[in-house]
Parts: structure tokens; sequence; C-alpha cells
């Protein structure tokens, strides 16, 4: 069996991977759901200060103080970089792979807002100067009506519980650019696509898009949903989690 730590993206903390963790314990693994600083039941930590640096010692910290070796270390969506690091910082043996949710690594030198097209760009910085006092991302409507394929597959139950349970976002986590302290740790690496299928990244990957091109040697699987399928499809995601570490 493996030892798993789940890490959430924007908004979320470690209760949007409770319907997944409790399918891969039900496997027999060993699972460490993350909370990042600021984030869910660590909001009062939130400070403008809380950056990608912080999120990664996060993932670091939890590794290294809970003992844990070979893990599998999922990250979903803006926890790309958090992920990355950690792997790229830890010494041999504390992660055996790298799992990618719906989110890939991204080139060094660039943020999350950056993978962003302008107009989210702009919007998300308008919010942040009007409604988070500067530094602090505003947790999305999660309105199907304005975003249908990121939330495909979620229930009104499900969309009001992300609207209650999701925190505003520190913003340097997403304008940080991501420096790596070292060469990449060169760990086997999977990748999950949701909304995009694996065949649409080895196109991309083909035409040496710096974005998608390293994510050709990666091994890819697709599961069809929207972009929180912790939510939208759980057991699947579980499964497919299960058979990834099980090789």
């Amino acid at each position: 069996m493996s030892t798993f730590v789940l890490v959430p993206g924007f908004w979320l903390g470690a209760w949007a991977w409770e319907d997944v963790a409790r399918e891969l314990r039900a496997a027999g693994h060993d699972v460490h759901p993350v909370t990042l600083t600021g984030l869910a039941d660590r909001a009062g930590e939130a400070t403008p200060g809380v950056g990608v640096e912080t999120h990664i010692a996060d993932v670091v910290r939890v590794i290294e103080d809970g003992g844990l070796r070979d893990v599998v270390l999922v990250g979903h969506s803006g926890a790309n970089q958090p992920v990355t690091g950690a792997a790229d910082r830890l010494p041999a043996g504390r992660v055996a792979r790298l799992v990618y949710v719906d989110t890939a690594p991204l080139p060094p030198g660039m943020g999350v807002i950056d993978f962003n097209d302008p107009g989210t760009q702009e919007s998300w910085r308008r919010q942040v100067a009007e409604e988070g006092d500067g530094w602090r991302l505003p947790v999305p409507a999660f309105d199907p009506a304005d975003d249908p394929e990121n939330l495909a597959g979620l229930t009104g139950e499900q969309l009001d519980r992300m609207r209650a349970l999701c925190t505003p976002q520190p913003f340097r986590t997403a304008t940080d650019p991501f420096e790596r302290a070292g060469e990449p740790s060169g760990m086997p690496c999977s990748l999950i696509a949701t909304t995009f299928t694996p065949e649409a990244v080895r196109e991309l990957a083909a035409t040496g898009n710096p974005l998608f091109a390293p994510l050709a040697a990666m091994d890819l699987w697709h599961l069809p949903t929207g972009h929180w399928p912790m939510f939208s499809a759980p057991g699947a995601l579980a499964a497919l989690l299960d058979g990834i570490a099980r090789g």
C-alpha cells in the first residue's frame, strides 16, 4: 500500500479531499490531506506575506515531520507549485511520484496567474483590489451558468458547500513566480486530465509549446468531468490514484 499526501488547489483545505481520502483508506492506503497556510481551518494564519514559498514549506513539513517516505504527492490545480517545489527540495526517498490533477508543473519564473488568459488575470487583480484588501483573491461565485466546463458534474448541494467552506486565497500564491531551489527532481510524474484530454496534451507538446512540451513524457490519464473531481467524481478519482500508486 502507498502513502498519499493530498494538496488542494486554490480556496480549498483538507476538507476537499474527504471523499477521496475515505476511498483510498478503504483500499488500504495511508492518506494525509493538507490544509495550506491561510486557508480553511488555517485562515487565521493568512497574511499578505503568504506566498508560494510558504506553501512549499507547508508540504515539506507535512512529509518530514510525519516521517513519511515513498510518498505519492498529489496536487490539484493551483497546488502545482507547492507540490513541485516540495518534491525538488525533499531528499531522495521521501517522494516516489508526483500526480497532477487537472494541472501541471509551470516553467521556472512563471506564476499561476500567468497561466490564465488576460481577461482572467485582469479580473483577479480587480477583485483583489476591490474586495480582497489588496492581498486576497476572493472565493469565486461558482456559478455554472458562467463556468459550465470547470463546474461540470457538480450538484447544487456540492456548489453550496464549496461556497460555504472555501476561503479567500492569499494572492501572492498566484503571482509569485516559481523558482526552483535546485535541479528538477526527475521523479516519475502522472497527470490526471479532467477538463482537457491526454490527446490534446500530446498535440500541444508536439508543437514545442514550452508549457506542454515537458508533459509529453508524463504518465497521462483522463477522467472526463469538471475541474473539481474530488467533488464531482471522488470515487473515480480515488480509483485512478489507487491504480497509479500500484503501478
